[in-house]
């Protein structure tokens, strides 16, 4: 099916690679028309080119969602090039790197500055893109451009079981309580929260490589982890979160979707 945001315009953040690329070229190909939004702009800029939408359907801006004064002006460039702001999806996040040859940090390593970087990310940059959503849903309401809005997140399975980091799995668990909370209190408005929480991924984002030459076994290894036997695509995230922000969804709210192919549902026992 196609078109499932025909019309609707959106801000992505961390559209720069991984599950923000992967959207802005799932989400144009559906008819959206998109901000592309990254703190690395020449990233942003290659993710529309390899979308291939159509002239003028996305545009890259630079933002770092850590500064709330980005955030708005990537909320704001949606509407001065597309005319309004129908979605946000929080996506952008961070995780403190892995120690070469011995895996995560641990917590009790983790430094001031490993914790406060991703609490800026993390948590503040998906608050800071949910005010901004909402103010401009509420002016727009004001306007008579109609009601409502969706403000999606990319939160984890690591925010719902304890799996991939104190820190990171923290912060992801501050968002799958956000999203509920948020939901609950912009309902009246006609504004949806939902959030995605995918497992397993080969991404840039935890200083893994996708192009390595080891790609292969690193996915083969990761599958292992969920019962349906594979890693999940960064395109399984984008499509869930797509899901989300479109009207078939229309009315859902608050919830922290799993795309994690099975992993939170419990252990097989037996063979």
């Amino acid at each position: 099916m196609q078109g499932l945001l025909e019309g609707k315009v959106a801000v992505i953040t961390g559209a720069g690679s991984g599950v923000g690329r992967a959207a802005v070229k799932l989400w144009t190909e559906h008819g959206a028309k998109v901000i592309a939004a990254d703190i690395d702009l020449p990233s942003a800029e290659e993710s529309v080119k390899l979308a291939g939408a159509p002239q003028g359907q996305a545009r890259a801006v630079a933002c770092n969602v850590a500064d709330p004064a980005q955030v708005e002006a990537a909320v704001q460039a949606a509407v001065e090039t597309f005319g309004r702001l129908d979605i946000v999806y929080n996506n952008a996040g961070i995780t403190i790197n892995p120690v070469p040859g011995q895996g995560l940090k641990k917590f009790v390593d983790a430094t001031v500055e490993d914790m406060k970087r991703v609490e800026d990310v993390n948590i503040n940059g998906v608050f800071y893109g949910a005010q901004s959503a909402i103010r401009q849903f509420d002016k727009q309401a004001e306007n008579g451009q109609g009601r409502g809005g969706v403000i999606v997140n990319t939160a984890s399975v690591a925010g719902m079981i304890g799996y991939g980091g104190v820190v990171y799995g923290s912060s992801k668990g501050a968002i799958v309580n956000f999203t509920r909370s948020l939901a609950i209190e912009v309902a009246d408005k006609g504004i949806r929260v939902n959030s995605v929480c995918p497992a397993g991924m080969l991404t840039h984002y935890s200083g893994m490589d996708p192009d390595s030459p080891n790609k292969d076994m690193i996915l083969e290894s990761m599958g292992k982890a969920h019962p349906l036997g594979r890693s999940i695509d960064p395109a399984d995230t984008a499509a869930g979160a797509m899901f989300l922000a479109s009207d078939l969804a229309s009315n859902i709210t608050g919830v922290n979707l799993p795309v994690d192919g099975g992993l939170t549902a419990g252990r097989k026992v037996g063979g």
